[in-house]
């Protein structure tokens, strides 16, 4: 695994996991890589800083900066790492549909179909098209990987 610092086309830097470079290369060719804050799909990687650390017996010349307010690159990257687990974890009782989903979260809705937790794909249209209908949905901070293109 690899992990990459990502920026999107307005902005965000986010932090995504790949089995490779070249796997991060081929997801994003296919448009499988966008920012899990608003979408974007112009995704390209961000400079990325090494965190190598002192050697023992020195210490830095620089001080460390007083405390603020604004979270640390390490506190942002914990938060995110934790909302990724809690997201895997969530996704594990839930049934992966694909591209079905609009058409059994409507039929759900409409007590077509049992109610069940199921998570797919969707494009902005149809989401929103669905909350306007009433149908309960979400969308997910990351982004999941269909079950058929895994290793």
């Amino acid at each position: 695994m690899i992990v990459f610092d990502l920026r999107c086309g307005t902005g965000h830097v986010f932090e995504a996991w790949f089995g490779s470079s070249a796997a991060y290369e081929e997801q994003r060719a296919g448009g499988l890589v966008e920012c899990p804050m608003c979408g974007d799909r112009g995704v390209e990687k961000a400079v990325m800083a090494p965190n190598v650390g002192a050697k023992g017996n020195q210490r830095s010349a620089v001080p460390a900066p007083a405390p603020s307010e604004t979270p640390s690159p390490e506190a942002i990257k914990a938060a995110l790492a934790a909302m990724a687990a809690a997201q895997a974890k969530a996704l594990e009782t839930s049934q992966w549909v694909g591209a079905a989903f609009v058409d059994k979260a409507r039929a759900m809705h409409l007590g077509d179909a049992p109610q069940a937790p199921i998570h797919g794909q969707a494009t902005l249209a149809d989401a929103k098209a669905l909350v306007e209908e009433g149908v309960a949905i979400a969308p997910l901070p990351f982004p999941v990987v269909p079950p058929e293109t895994r290793n």
